[in-house]
């Protein structure tokens, strides 16, 4: 039967609570068995969990999803290694407890970082539970300022100088989202989707030319942190899988992209953004050039580029629905195909001139 207390509750696919809890106990420090392990709503690619423990303590727990994975994806020690130079950097981010590369007791590698106490505004209901108005718009200010600091720290001086090559940020984007666009596609047996090659031609046809390389976070947006309840600070940024290095303008861009305004449409079905007191696309805009210092002459091209980003990812996600790989999160993903369309309609727009 084995130790009661290693047993804890009965555990979501991609958690082998005996094992797991007994690495808990001997690399957390304070941790009280048995634990619950619950994965959080949300999740498109690596998996998230809140492990509480006994004593009422709380935890996170990343994993890769199970199943087949793509190419350079879902690596556990790379993300680990990320937050653990943000946060002495002073970066806003969630601490590091622990890294097991061991797949022998979970399946695949993992890591657990500290519970950080906040807002994290995925939804309307949220929104209108945790913020008034104000807060609101003191939270858009928020994220852009966190978003120029991260932009602001030297890779070399932080130790992560040698995360990623500094040059060719964008040919290597659009090649690494392509392939993986690719192997998606061929993986759940579809036909090519002609808008996305169409996109990506466009797109490496005019690649401006990019500038100091810096931290580049790759998925930035309203639900990947936590906020403060008044809306003042940003406590933690989370998810750091896509982080390397390249051009900032990048992550302005697919902040944008996830920022609908009232009556616009979101491809994730997050509205978050549309509910009133949160700043418009264009006071983003006007923000990160102010405390950046920055010239955006080309943001049509880095938000034309986070939109079919945006597409390969979901046709990414579609694939390991198919595949049985996402777990079981209760979320339909009929409509991705839909809203893959509609992504390289918009990045299509941008490149035209389109409003940003």
């Amino acid at each position: 039967m084995g130790d009661p207390e290693l047993q804890g509750t009965e555990a979501p696919r991609g958690i082998d609570a005996p094992r797991v809890t007994e690495w808990f106990s001997q690399h957390v420090a304070g941790v009280e068995p048995p634990l619950h392990f619950e994965l959080v709503a949300g999740g498109r690619s690596n998996l998230t969990f809140v492990v509480s423990d006994a004593a009422g303590a709380r935890y996170v727990l990343r994993r890769p999803p199970t199943g087949h994975l793509l190419p350079t994806a879902h690596d556990m020690e790379r993300e680990h290694r990320i937050i653990s130079a943000m946060g002495p950097a002073g970066i806003p981010v969630a601490p590091a407890l622990g890294l097991c590369q061991d797949p022998e007791v979970n399946g695949a590698p993992f890591y657990v970082m500290g519970f950080v106490d906040g807002v994290i505004a995925r939804s309307n209901a949220d929104v209108e539970k945790a913020f008034d108005e104000a807060a609101r718009g003191r939270a858009s200010t928020a994220l852009v300022d966190t978003l120029v600091e991260i932009h602001r720290a030297d890779p070399d001086e932080i130790g992560l100088g040698d995360l990623g090559r500094k040059e060719g940020y964008i040919p290597r984007q659009l090649k690494r989202w392509f392939s993986n666009y690719q192997a998606a596609n061929t993986a759940r047996g579809g036909q090519p989707i002609p808008a996305v090659e169409e996109i990506h031609d466009r797109l490496a046809a005019r690649i401006p030319e990019q500038g100091r390389a810096s931290v580049v976070h790759g998925d930035y947006r309203l639900d990947n942190c936590v906020i403060a309840p008044d809306g003042s600070k940003v406590t933690a940024v989370l998810d750091w899988e896509l982080c390397t290095l390249g051009d900032p303008l990048a992550d302005l861009g697919q902040l944008l992209v996830y920022w609908p305004e009232p009556g616009e449409f979101s491809a994730l079905n997050q509205t978050a953004t549309t509910m009133p007191g949160f700043a418009r696309r264009r006071d983003l805009i006007d923000r990160y050039r102010e405390r950046s210092g920055r010239d955006l002459p080309e943001l049509s091209f880095y938000v034309a580029f986070a939109h079919w980003k945006l597409a390969c990812i979901l046709e990414g996600v579609y694939a390991r629905y198919v595949g049985g790989a996402m777990g079981d999160d209760g979320h339909d993903p009929g409509q991705l195909p839909e809203n893959i369309a509609w992504l390289t309609d918009r990045a299509r727009g941008a490149l035209d001139g389109q409003a940003l």
